[in-house]
Order: structure tokens, then C-alpha cells, then sequence
């Protein structure tokens, strides 16, 4: 083996992400209302892009209005065989099978003649501007702002520090998460001075705020509706048996007969365990569909809301007056980016469109007897199956589904809901969706009157309706759906008939 430094020839192939599809395929994940922003930064950067408002916009087409057919492009994350590259091609693709399409329109055309599903671009939500509900409003007030507003009216000095120090760490629930002793630490000051100033903060509304524990904030509400009694005192320093249901070892505890010991569980009841909830925390934020579905004539009507969607365009006439004046080679560099980025972020958005429009579309079409008749004729569905339907790749489709959401006659559902596993029928039919089998269980619960059902009581239930479900299978669904099991449920009702 020779150690002399030589040259070799190598040749090798690799698969190159650039900005631009970089940004096509970000693009696919985002939400209308997450698109918007980054619109605002593109225009913000480049001079060369314009947005019209919303009622600017294409209007929506009639649900008797059928897109002409034609041949859909494959996917979002194909717009660099486009013509805006050579050799550069998407990670997740089969870049010999997909293709891009530069039509303006974002609609699907017929897809089955007996379904008649239809895309139909436009907003859903209308062109003309409503009013601005959200502006009569008033601000909401914080916790955090309320307590140091009451503390700046009783205390000062030294003393009104330590209590705003000591408001800094309530929780949105109303809780005191640091100890005492780290707070006097912290401020060099001596413990009994900031037990003090809790004590104070311990008189503010809401009542409970500032607590340390669960018991203690049900104390300091029994005690400002003058009802923290021996009796009362020991229930709540035994919260523990009260969630358990162990009424006959409470009632020896306290000292009290069956009729004290529900005035008791129903002033319990009463208090609020998370005080500071009801002022809030981060203001909620309504979710805003990104797609509408509805009944047609001929099948299904699907449009993107373009409401929350502005239209990007291209300024030529502005690219035009900008070429023809004196420039240096760098400015002409620079122009041509501009020109070559606007361009591409408007393709990328019209593809971003027509590829949502598309899967959205299958996913309509597989889940028809959904729309048609409800959560439990939900079928069960992958992402895998959607992507060969439409011959797109499953990660354009994981892309696709990802933070939107579909408005129809049944509500508004997260597109990913639409994606559940599959439980095999009973009877040797065809499976059914997950989510119809956790419908069924909240239904045969909700439904359960006195005699509460056990895990195994539902599997045979379950059975006799046709799920071929196991028994821990059960107990996850109901878990995840936040049902308790059969002994806290029956617990929860025998606390609710002594209430």
C-alpha cells in the first residue's frame, strides 16, 4: 500500500436541500393564521411582493360549481422539479413519480362519479369585514396584578416588597410554589416577617390564593365563610379519605352523624380548588379553520378559508422601474434574488394550497359516513393510505395534516383526527376506527345508572356490539378519554348521593 500523496476521482451522488424548498415544505406544515406571518416577514424583507387583503380575494365558489377535471400536481414538496433547480429534489419523495403544477387554481376536481367530491377554492368564511366583537372586550385582568394591586393598598415599605416577591411565586392556580424559608433566604430578612406578609396576602380575593397545599386552600375558604369548625378542620386535614369515599371512618374522625357528614362533603364541594383559575392566564386563542366542508349536490363541497389567508402577488411593474435605472452588478444580483424568491414563495403557497385541497379531499372520500352519520361510522385510516390514494409521499401528507383544521356540519376536527387505528369487528367483518370504539364506551358509561360497569363488563358489552376489543385495551381508551375506573366512578357516586 502506497503512502505517497496522490489524486483521485470520485464520483457521487447526494441529495441537496435548498433554501427555497426548505421553505416549501415549512410551508406545508403551517396553519392560514401561521402562513400570515410569515407572508408579513416576506414582504417585510423583500420589496418585490405585495399582499391583497382577504375580500381582495377569488370569491367563493357556489356547492353547485364543479372545478373543471384536470391533472393534479403530486405533491407540495415537488415544487423544485418545477424548473426552479436541477438535481435538487425533496428528502421524503420518489422524485420520479411526482411533478409540479403551476395552475392558479387550488381546487380538486371530481374525484369519483358516484361521491361527486368536489374542491372548490375561495373563503368560506365571506368577503365582507364583520365587526370587531374581540374590541368591546375588556382586557382581562391577571392574577398576579390583582394581588399586588390589594397588597399596594394595606401594606408598605419593606413589608410590600416581601409580599410582591411573595406573589411572584403564585402559580395561575393560585398556589405558592417556593418555600418560605428560600423567600426570607432570597430577601435577607427574618421568617417570621414573611410568614407575616403571607398572612396578609392570605386575606386577598380570591380567597385560597397564596395556599400551599390543596388543605390549606380549603381551610382559608372554610374559614372566610366562618365554617372552619373542629369538625370541618379534621375533613379537610384528611382530603385523602374524602377522595377515597371512606364516609364511615370520617364520620367516627369527626365526630358527626350521616346528616353533619353531608352538610360537610357539600360545603367541601363548594370551595374552589384552583382559585386563581378564574382570572386566567394566557388569553385564549379561538382555533380558526383552515378548511370547510360541505354537502353538495353532486357530493362534497372543500374550500380553503381564504379569510385568514392573504394573496401574495408578484410587483413587476415596481421590478420593471427598479431593472430599468442605473445599477451595479451587485444590485442586479440582489434584484434577481428578490424577483426569484417572490416568485417562489408564490408558487409554493398556490402548491401549498392545491396539495391541501387534494388530501383533504381523500380524506373526505374515506371518511364519508362520518360526515354523513357521525363518530361511530368512523373508519379507520393512515396516513400511508391516504398518501397512495393520492400518490404522494405519507411524509407530504404527515406535512399537510399537521396544525389544521376542518370546519363541517359536525364541528370543527383537527385533520390528524380523522387518522385512528383500527380494532378488528367481532364478527369477522370489517374493522372499525378506535375512536368509534371510545365512543362507545362513553356512551355505555354515561349510560351505566346505578350499577356501575367494570372493564370487563364493557369488553362483553363491547362484544356484543361487534368490537373484538381486549380488556386493557379498554382500560387505555378510558384512561385517555379522563374516565375514571369502575372503583372511583362508584366512589365519585356515592360521595355525589351523600352531597
Amino acid at each position: 500500500m502506497s503512502l505517497a500523496p496522490r489524486l483521485d476521482l470520485r464520483q457521487s451522488q447526494s441529495l441537496v436541500m435548498t433554501p427555497q424548498l426548505q421553505q416549501a415544505i415549512k410551508l406545508l406544515a403551517l396553519s392560514n393564521l401561521e402562513i400570515e406571518g410569515v407572508i408579513a416577514e416576506e414582504i417585510e424583507r423583500n420589496p418585490l411582493l405585495e399582499a391583497l387583503p382577504a375580500a381582495e380575494d377569488a370569491p367563493t365558489i357556489a356547492a353547485e360549481t364543479a372545478a373543471p377535471a384536470r391533472d393534479e400536481p403530486a405533491g407540495a414538496d415537488e415544487l423544485v422539479l418545477g424548473g426552479e433547480g436541477t438535481g435538487e429534489a425533496a428528502l421524503d419523495v420518489d422524485i420520479t413519480a411526482e411533478r409540479f403544477d403551476d395552475g392558479p387554481s387550488d381546487s380538486a376536481g371530481p374525484i369519483d362519479g358516484t361521491l361527486g367530491l368536489t374542491g372548490a377554492s375561495g373563503g368560506g368564511a365571506g368577503s365582507e369585514d364583520g365587526l370587531d366583537f374581540d374590541s368591546f372586550a375588556a382586557e382581562d385582568l391577571n392574577l398576579h396584578d390583582h394581588l399586588r394591586a390589594q397588597a399596594g393598598s394595606v401594606l408598605s415599605g419593606i413589608d410590600l416588597l416581601i409580599a410582591e416577591h411573595l406573589i411572584d411565586q403564585i402559580d395561575d392556580a393560585g398556589y405558592l410554589t417556593a418555600t418560605l424559608r428560600e423567600i426570607a433566604d432570597q430577601l435577607g430578612v427574618p421568617l417570621v416577617r414573611v410568614e407575616d406578609a403571607l398572612a396578609v396576602i392570605h386575606t386577598f380575593d380570591p380567597t385560597g390564593a397564596g395556599a400551599r397545599d390543596l388543605a390549606e386552600c380549603i381551610a382559608l375558604q372554610a374559614k372566610d365563610a366562618d365554617r372552619y369548625d373542629p369538625c370541618m378542620a379534621r375533613l379537610i386535614d384528611n382530603l385523602d379519605l374524602v377522595a377515597r369515599g371512606e364516609l364511615a371512618r370520617l364520620k367516627r374522625m369527626c365526630g358527626v352523624d350521616d346528616e353533619d357528614m353531608a352538610d360537610m362533603i357539600r360545603e367541601l364541594r363548594g370551595y374552589d380548588p384552583k382559585p386563581g383559575c378564574r382570572f386566567g392566564g394566557e388569553p385564549m386563542q379561538a382555533v380558526v379553520p383552515d378548511l370547510y366542508v360541505a354537502r353538495a349536490k353532486d357530493g362534497w363541497r372543500i374550500e380553503i378559508n381564504s379569510a385568514t389567508l392573504p394573496r401574495v402577488l408578484v410587483n413587476r411593474r415596481y421590478y420593471t422601474e427598479l431593472a430599468g435605472g442605473k445599477q451595479d452588478k451587485a444590485s442586479k444580483a440582489w434584484l434577481g434574488e428578490m424577483l426569484a424568491s417572490a416568485n417562489w414563495l408564490v408558487k409554493a403557497l398556490d402548491q401549498r394550497q392545491r396539495t391541501i385541497i387534494r388530501v383533504a379531499t381523500e380524506i373526505v372520500k374515506q371518511q364519508e359516513a362520518f360526515f354523513l352519520h357521525g363518530v361511530a361510522h368512523l373508519r379507520p385510516l393512515t396516513l400511508a393510505r391516504v398518501a397512495e390514494a393520492i400518490e404522494m409521499h405519507e411524509s407530504t401528507v404527515s406535512r399537510v395534516t399537521s396544525n389544521k383544521y376542518l370546519s363541517c356540519a359536525r364541528g370543527l376536527y383537527e385533520l390528524k383526527y380523522f387518522f385512528t387505528s383500527a380494532i378488528q369487528s367481532a364478527d369477522g367483518g370489517d374493522a372499525v376506527s378506535a375512536e368509534a370504539v371510545k365512543q362507545a364506551i362513553r356512551g355505555l358509561i354515561a349510560n351505566e345508572g346505578a350499577k356501575i360497569l367494570s372493564d370487563d363488563t364493557l369488553v362483553d358489552l363491547l362484544n356484543a356490539k361487534g368490537f373484538d376489543i381486549a380488556r386493557r385495551t379498554v382500560a387505555k381508551y378510558r384512561e385517555a378519554m379522563g374516565i375514571g375506573s369502575s372503583v372511583q366512578r362508584r366512589r365519585a357516586r356515592a360521595l355525589e348521593g351523600v352531597g
